[in-house]
Order: C-alpha cells, then structure tokens, then sequence
C-alpha cells in the first residue's frame, strides 16, 4: 500500500491512496482523513485502505485522479517525533578521519542519534529556504521508517513489528553551523534545518524481497544539478538495522504512533557508489589532497532522491528540491 497527503490549505492537509505506479490516487477520507488517524488506529483502519488501494490498481476506483506529487506535503506534514541515527559508520568515520579525528570504538556498538525537528516537515517538492549561501547548505538522502506505539524497553529482536511505513528522506545540514554547535555539547539545532520526506510512505510488503525485516536492499539514487552522484545501496555498510535503531530509542521512553525513525545518510564504503550527502566526497577530496574541492549548494541548485525496484519503478517518488536564499532584510 502507497500512501500520500495532498495539500489542501490545512496544516495537516487529505491523506491520500496512490496506486503501486504512482499514476493515480484517491482520497481515503471516507476511511481516515489524516495519516495520523490510521497510525493511531492501524488495525482498523489498514485493511479498509487496502481495499481501496487494490481498487485503485486494478482500475476500479469511482474516483480516481492524476497523482502530481507537486500537489504533496510530506506524508506526515508534522509528526510526534523525528529521530535520526548514522547507521552507516564508516561514513561518520571517513569524515572525521578527513578533520583528523579520531572515532571512539562505541561508535560500531551504539548507535549516534539525535531529535530533529518535527513540527515543520517538507514535502518532496517544497524548496530548501536558506538564509545564506555560506551556511554550507548539504543535502543528506536517507531512507526513513514510521512506527506505532513502541513501549519502553522494547528490544532489537521485537521493536521491527512495530514498523508500518518506510519512506525517503532529505535531512537537509548546514554544515558551516555544526562545528560551533556541537562545540556547546548540546547537539543539533540551528545547524539541522526542516527535513523533507518522499511523496509516498508505502508498507513494507511494496518492497518485496528487497526489505528483510531489517534493511532496504536497493540503492538510492542521487541527482545533483541533474547530474547522478550516488548510487549507495541502503542494504549494504548498514551498522545499526532500523529494529536497533528503533530499540536505541525505546530504551529509556515510549515511542508514540507516528515517530520518524531515519538511517542516516545512506553511504557505501566503496567510493564508486558514489555519494548521498556533499560533506562526504568533500571529506574523500580532503584526505586525498589535503583540502576540499567541491563546495556546497548555492542558491538556484536542486537535488533529486529517488529509489527504484528491480524492474526500474520509482518505489516513493522522488524528493526533488530547490535551494532558495532569500535576499538579505535590511533592519
């Protein structure tokens, strides 16, 4: 099952079924008007939104209509919670080995995650607004789960049947902002600006063989200024699975209906794979030849974060986004 939320002007805006190819949708009001309400009542509300959702494939939907995922918010707008880990480690230990850090060994034991904000989350189309270019505006692909209720202590091997949607995510940095913030030792904020998600959440069965429980078996695919820079498959160099991550969060609260669970950067050891976020092949250009080569995002770029099946479908849509930086305000 594919689920979206059409912007109608409201904050939250209509949740939405979209067929498998994403060429149609329909409204799931007479089910669940928000994707909130199914998360808060899924045992009830799934099985309706199945039906209509292989009515839709099949051509037998009465109200069906052109899916434009330019018409989307992110599937939730705003959500109880946004935690993302760095599952892949060597990515976190090929930058701070290009700083000349060194990385503790808990790093490969226990999983690094921080809260972002949750209140204001993009759609796929929505611009990336900036107030400046010098900021070091990053774009970071991942792959992101959503859960139900996971009650406190909820261990690795039970916290992946809490999973219900899976989704991409673009965790927007600005990496100019980090160094000072990290320095205070109380982690993100300014420098961790609003995320903005895929047009469709889909279940993991839409996945098939590709997701096993724990991993997405596919690689993400990365569009810069229309030219492909990453190919990292989100199976491999996975340190931390989604049920750890899930588990890491639980350990000492619950996590409600509609927490955000995100991978971290996608990123492969191999460099050919190419990569998800600027700071890392900044990071390779570095340790190669002692500074960096590639700036970051300037006002105008646009990156595109798409991952397809094994026949070449677009399984979520595509996150396709702008970077706009507003002129300076004079006071």
């Amino acid at each position: 099952m594919k689920l979206a939320t059409l912007r109608d002007g409201s904050r939250d805006g209509q949740l939405l079924v979209v067929s498998r190819d994403l060429g149609t949708a329909h409204m799931a009001s007479g089910i669940a008007g928000r994707l909130q309400h199914v998360l808060d009542d899924w045992n009830f509300t799934a099985p309706q939104l199945t039906d209509l959702y292989q009515a839709l494939n099949e051509g037998r939907a009465r109200h069906a209509f052109a899916f434009d995922p330019r018409q989307c918010m992110a599937p939730l707008p705003r959500a109880y919670q946004w935690a993302d880990g760095s599952a892949y480690v060597s990515h976190v230990e090929l930058v701070r080995k290009a700083r000349g850090a060194e990385m503790p060994e808990s790093f490969w034991t226990d999983p690094l995650m921080y809260q972002g904000g949750s209140d204001d989350l993009l759609g796929p189309c929505d611009d990336i607004v900036c107030p400046a270019e010098d900021f070091g505006i990053d774009f970071e692909a991942e792959v992101a789960v959503i859960v139900d209720d996971v009650p406190m202590g909820t261990a690795a091997a039970a916290a992946g049947s809490h999973i219900r949607l899976l989704m991409l995510a673009n965790d927007v940095s600005l990496r100019n902002l980090i160094p000072a913030e990290l320095a205070k030792g109380f982690g993100f904020f300014q420098s961790k600006p609003a995320t903005a998600f895929s047009p469709v959440a889909v279940t993991p069965d839409e996945l098939g063989a590709a997701w096993d429980g724990h991993r997405v078996h596919l690689p993400l695919v990365v569009h810069w200024n229309g030219e492909k820079v990453g190919a990292a498959d989100a199976g491999v160099d996975m340190v931390f699975d989604f049920p750890q991550l899930i588990a890491h969060l639980a350990r000492t609260r619950n996590a409600r209906s509609g927490t955000i669970v995100g991978s971290g950067t996608v990123s492969n050891r191999d460099p050919s794979r190419g990569y998800s976020c600027i700071a890392e092949k900044r990071a390779r250009e570095t340790i190669a030849d002692g500074r960096p080569a590639t700036a970051y995002m300037n006002s105008g770029d646009t990156v595109r974060i798409e991952m397809f099946d094994a026949a070449g479908a677009s399984i979520f849509g595509a996150i396709e986004q702008k970077v706009v930086v507003p002129p300076r305000r004079r006071g």
